[in-house]
């Protein structure tokens, strides 16, 4: 459930590896391909699809921390289906971003 208020919204950088991926993998991948953060995920990746960047957004409850966000992205990476190694997980909470108008 998305909380109400405006930037209620985690990204979520994760970095890793495809482990065994096949050409139906690698072409899954690519169609996502981009750099928007987005509730399904995109992907960044080198040339031979074996080391990724996915970017997610993740909608953020009331009392939502990193912990779950981090898990909501998980669980988008995971419905692409393809077995990947995380490196790194990266949360940034958008209702902290403070917006500095002119």
């Amino acid at each position: 459930m998305a909380y109400a208020g405006s930037d209620a919204m985690f990204r979520v950088t994760i970095s890793g590896k495809f482990q065994a991926i096949d050409d139906a993998g690698r072409e899954a991948v690519r169609a996502a391909g981009g750099t928007a953060y987005t509730e399904a995920g995109t992907f960044t990746h080198d040339p031979s699809v074996s080391a990724f960047t996915f970017r997610c957004q993740v909608p953020a409850g009331p009392d939502d921390g990193e912990d779950e966000a981090a898990l909501g992205a998980m669980a988008a990476l995971e419905a692409y289906g393809q077995p990947y190694e995380v490196l790194r997980i990266g949360v940034t909470d958008m209702r902290d971003i403070k917006i500095r108008r002119r």
